[in-house]
């Protein structure tokens, strides 16, 4: 009867044994996965980054140009004018540019200090949509790479 025991014993350790190393091979198994998901998230995030960071370049880039050309008198803002009541008799007439006569809509020119002040509030707002943009690319890279956690010994579980 001894002897059974000791055997039964012995095959209760190494069933023991092989379940725990089974078990540290799944969680070696999973921190390589999760290290690996992680990596392609850290690498989709770096990518959204630096297209974040062109566009807003760009984009700051584009409104100095303008910025420049309205300090220039290079380029002019001007806005369309309501169409003046009938038989109000105070019709503007349409502005012409150095090109030629502007036929159509009456138009009215801004003043430069007041384009500048136009010209800088669409600027913020391009800035704030790219970065509206960028944080969406950012919950949009984690959405599609992180699905539910698995435990690594669920398996142990069942």
């Amino acid at each position: 009867m001894d002897a059974e025991w000791q055997a039964k014993s012995a095959k209760q350790a190494n069933d023991f044994q092989l379940e725990r190393e089974a078990a540290a091979v799944a969680v070696i198994n999973w921190q390589d996965a999760e290290q690996a998901r992680r990596r392609a998230i850290e690498d989709q995030l770096q990518a959204n980054d630096k297209t974040h960071h062109q566009e807003l370049t760009n984009a700051q880039a584009t409104q100095a140009r303008l910025r420049d050309r309205l300090a220039t008198s290079d380029l002019r803002l001007s806005v369309l004018l309501a169409a003046p009541g009938a038989g109000s008799g105070c019709g503007v007439p349409a502005a012409s540019s150095a090109g030629g006569m502007v036929h159509g809509a009456a138009r009215g020119e801004l003043d430069p200090a007041a384009a500048q002040r136009i010209v800088a509030i669409a600027d913020a707002g391009d800035q704030g949509l790219i970065a509206l943009q960028a944080c969406q690319g950012f919950v949009r890279a984690l959405e599609r790479e992180s699905p539910q956690p698995k435990a690594p010994l669920a398996f142990l579980t069942q």
